[in-house]
Order: C-alpha cells, then sequence, then structure tokens
C-alpha cells in the first residue's frame, strides 16, 4: 500500500542527495555555461538515465547484491575515481589555457557525447550505490509489491528529472553563461579541484554496505 511506503521521507532524503553540490551537478552547470542549453540538456539527461539505473536496480535488489560482492563494487568504485580524476585534468588543463575555446567545449562535440559524459559519470558512481540502497531500505518494506516499487521508481525519477534538467536550465540563462565567460579559467580551476577531491576520496575511501 502507498500508506506503507513513507513516500515524503524517501523523496526528501532523494532531494537532498540529488539537490546537494556533487560531481554530477557540477558537471551540469558546467557543461551548460561552457558549452550551452542543448549541451547541457543532454548530460542531465545521462545523468538522469544512470539514476534510474540505479534506482531500479536498488528497488530489486541490485545494489545489496553488489555490495555483497565486494569485488564488483570494487571495480565501479575504481572506474568512478578514475573517471573523476580525468574530468579534473581536462577542467585543469582548460583552466591553464588563455583560449577561449575551452576543452570541455572540444570534448562535447555533439549532444550525444555530453549525454554519455552523464551516463558514464552516473555509472561510475559508488556513491549512487549506496544512496539508493539506503533509500530504499528506509522507506520500503521488506514485502511491498511491485506497484508499490514502481510507485517510488516514479516519483525519485521524476524529482531527478527537475532537479537535473532545472541545473541545465539555470545555469544555461544568459547571466550565468556571461559570468561563466568572464571567469571562465576560475570556474575551470574550481571545476578541477572538486572533480580531483571527489576523485581522491572515491579512490581512498573505505566504502562498505555495513
Amino acid at each position: 500500500m502507498i500508506s506503507d511506503l513513507h513516500l515524503p521521507l524517501i523523496l526528501l532524503a532523494a532531494f537532498v542527495a540529488i539537490a546537494s553540490p556533487g560531481p554530477a551537478t557540477l558537471a551540469i552547470a558546467g557543461t551548460s555555461m561552457n558549452s550551452g542549453r542543448r549541451y547541457g540538456l543532454a548530460l542531465a539527461a545521462g545523468v538522469m538515465t544512470g539514476s534510474v539505473f540505479w534506482s531500479i536496480s536498488a528497488a530489486f535488489g541490485l545494489g545489496a547484491i553488489m555490495l555483497a560482492n565486494a569485488w564488483a563494487f570494487e571495480v565501479i568504485r575504481y572506474f568512478g575515481a578514475g573517471y573523476l580524476l580525468y574530468l579534473a585534468y581536462k577542467s585543469a588543463r582548460s583552466a591553464l589555457s588563455r583560449e577561449q575555446r575551452t576543452g570541455s567545449r572540444m570534448i562535447l562535440s555533439s549532444c550525444r557525447a555530453a549525454y554519455r559524459k552523464g551516463l558514464a559519470l552516473h555509472l561510475t558512481n559508488p556513491k549512487a550505490v549506496l544512496f539508493f540502497g539506503s533509500l530504499y531500505s528506509i522507506g520500503v518494506p521488506v514485502d511491498a509489491p511491485l506497484s508499490s516499487l514502481a510507485i517510488i521508481i516514479a516519483a525519485v525519477g521524476l524529482l531527478g528529472a527537475l532537479i537535473f534538467f532545472g541545473y541545465a536550465l539555470l545555469f544555461s540563462s544568459a547571466p550565468m553563461v556571461a559570468g561563466y565567460a568572464r571567469l571562465r579559467r576560475w570556474c575551470e580551476g574550481a571545476f578541477a579541484i572538486v572533480f580531483a577531491v571527489a576523485g581522491f576520496n572515491i579512490l581512498t575511501a573505505r566504502i562498505t554496505g555495513n
């Protein structure tokens, strides 16, 4: 039953986790300011796809299975850390460049490339496994029917879409783009630091399912 789902608690936890600044939202913001609204929305769609994938996986127990098999979780962890460090390198190179055409703009040659970047960013995020696993454990009864799981997946997915696409629309607005143009190298430098710190933290953290 819907009354057994604790849906407000689930949505509140999801909102805090999704809307909080992190590698995904930072990538959406940076891409939207740097490459334009279409690319920002495409990257947001990739992040959204990854989010829905982990949500469905957690709903049907895949997250718990992965956490129980340390090697699978470690593979995602190292890929995720490596990808974030790669993004840090590209942002740092762009920050050091005096050219107006930044490295990120040259990488995102198409909306499809932006979508793949967003998808890779979220599929290789080990914290997404932990977040969605915890999300379903705090508000979903063990014997919840498929209809209840479908409600949660749809509600969390809609919330994620509003947040991710909202970030893309906000940061592709004229004032944001103008501010980025003036402070491009500082912004790229900040992106490099955040990506590097996030990647290093994932690489060195002892993340377990306990």
